[in-house]
C-alpha cells in the first residue's frame, strides 16, 4: 500500500465497493451463497482495506463522500480563479500609489508567499483542495511578476515568458500532484512552442496564434507523451495530457477547415479546407476506435463530439445552398442516427475482441 498514489488508492477503494455490491447482487439472485462466517470475513477484509486507505490517503470510501469531493473540487477551482482575478484587480487599483521599489518588492514576494502557503496547505491537508486553490494563486502571482517587472524596467517582451510560466506550473503540478497547474503548464508550453516556431520563421512572436498548425502538431505530441513517459506516481496525469492534446488538435483542425488561409500549405484556400475536413473526420474516427480499445472513455466522448461537428460542417457545405432547410435538418438527423448505430456496432466488436 505504501507504493500506491492517492489516485490509485481511490481506484482500489472503488473496486472494493463495487465488488462487495456485486457479491450482494449475485447472492440475492441465487448464483451463490456465502456462509455467515464467510460474509463476516469478506466484509471485515473490505472494511479494513477501506479504512486503511482512508486513514493513509484521506480518500472517499462512500458514494456520499465522493459527491462531496466533487463539490470541493469545483469550489476549489472557482475559489482559486476568483482569488487570481481579485489579486490582479487589487494590483491595478492601488498600483499607481506604490513606488517602483515597493512594486518590485510586492511582485517578487507575492509568488514566494503563495508558494509557502501552498506548501503549508499540502502538509496539513492530504486531499490537497486548498493546495490546489493556492497553487492557482501562485501561478497568477508568478505571471504577474514577469509582466510587471518587464513593464517597470521597459524590457522587450519575449515569448520566453511562456516557457518560464510553463516550467513553474509543471514544477507545482509534479511536486504536489495537482492537475490544475498541469493544465496551465501544458497550455503555456504549447504557446511557447508555437511562438518559438513563429519567431524562427521571421515573424513577430505575438502572431503565434495565427498559425493553428503549430497547435495541431503540438497537440499530437502532448497526446502521445504519456505513451512514452510513464506516470507511476501521478497516475491521473495521462488523462490530462490526452484531453489537452485532443483539444489542441481538434480546435486547430476546426480553425483550419473553416479558414484555410491560416495554413502553411501552398494550395488554394478551398482545397486546404477540404483537406483538413478529411483530416478531422479521419483522426476523430480513429481516436474513437483507439479510445474504445484502450478504455479511454474521455478520448471516445471528446472524439465522437468533434467527429459529429466536423461531419455537420461538411454536410452544411454540401447541401445547405441547394436543399430545402427542412430537408437539410432531416438529413442531419438521419446522419446522427447512423453515427449512433455505427458507434454501437464498433463498441460491440471491440468488446468481443480482447485488447
Amino acid at each position: 500500500m505504501s507504493e500506491l498514489s492517492r489516485h490509485q488508492a481511490q481506484q482500489e477503494a472503488d473496486r472494493l465497493n463495487a465488488f462487495r455490491l456485486q457479491c450482494e447482487q449475485l447472492e440475492r439472485e441465487g448464483v451463490f451463497a456465502l456462509s455467515p462466517e464467510q460474509k463476516q470475513t469478506l466484509h471485515s477484509y473490505i472494511d479494513g482495506k477501506l479504512e486503511a486507505y482512508r486513514r493513509r490517503f484521506d480518500i472517499d470510501t462512500t458514494a456520499g463522500a465522493k459527491q462531496l469531493s466533487w463539490g470541493l473540487r469545483i469550489a476549489s477551482t472557482l475559489g482559486g480563479f476568483s482569488l487570481c482575478v481579485a489579486l490582479v484587480l487589487l494590483f491595478q487599483y492601488y498600483w499607481g500609489s506604490f513606488s517602483t521599489a515597493a512594486q518590485v518588492g510586492i511582485v517578487t514576494l507575492a509568488p514566494l508567499a503563495a508558494l509557502a502557503a501552498t506548501e503549508y496547505a499540502a502538509q496539513k491537508e492530504r486531499t490537497l483542495y486548498f493546495a490546489a486553490l493556492l497553487s492557482m494563486v501562485a501561478i497568477a502571482c508568478f505571471v504577474t511578476n514577469l509582466v510587471v517587472l518587464g513593464e517597470t524596467f521597459n524590457f522587450t517582451s519575449t515569448h520566453g515568458a511562456f516557457l518560464a510560466w510553463s516550467v513553474f506550473s509543471f514544477a507545482l503540478a509534479y511536486h504536489y500532484g495537482l492537475r490544475i497547474p498541469l493544465v496551465a503548464g501544458i497550455v503555456a508550453m504549447l504557446s511557447w512552442l508555437s511562438a518559438q516556431v513563429t519567431a524562427m520563421r521571421g515573424y513577430h512572436w505575438m502572431a503565434f496564434g495565427e498559425r493553428p498548425e503549430h497547435f495541431l502538431v503540438g497537440g499530437l505530441a502532448i497526446f502521445a507523451l504519456p505513451l512514452f513517459v510513464f506516470h507511476k506516481r501521478h497516475t491521473d496525469f495521462p488523462v490530462v495530457y490526452r484531453f489537452i492534446g485532443m483539444a489542441s488538435f481538434y480546435l486547430a483542425t476546426l480553425a483550419l477547415l473553416t479558414s484555410g488561409h491560416w495554413s502553411y500549405l501552398p494550395w488554394d484556400e478551398r482545397t486546404i479546407e477540404r483537406c483538413y475536413e478529411i483530416l478531422g473526420l479521419t483522426s476523430a474516427a480513429l481516436a474513437v476506435w483507439l479510445g474504445i480499445r484502450r478504455s479511454w472513455m474521455g478520448v471516445v466522448y471528446t472524439s465522437a463530439t468533434f467527429f459529429t461537428l466536423f461531419l455537420y460542417i461538411r454536410l452544411f457545405r454540401w447541401w445547405w445552398d441547394w436543399l430545402p432547410h427542412y430537408a437539410m435538418f432531416f438529413v442531419v438527423g438521419a446522419v446522427a442516427i447512423a453515427i449512433m448505430y455505427l458507434l454501437k456496432r464498433l463498441r460491440a466488436v471491440t468488446v468481443e475482441v480482447p485488447a
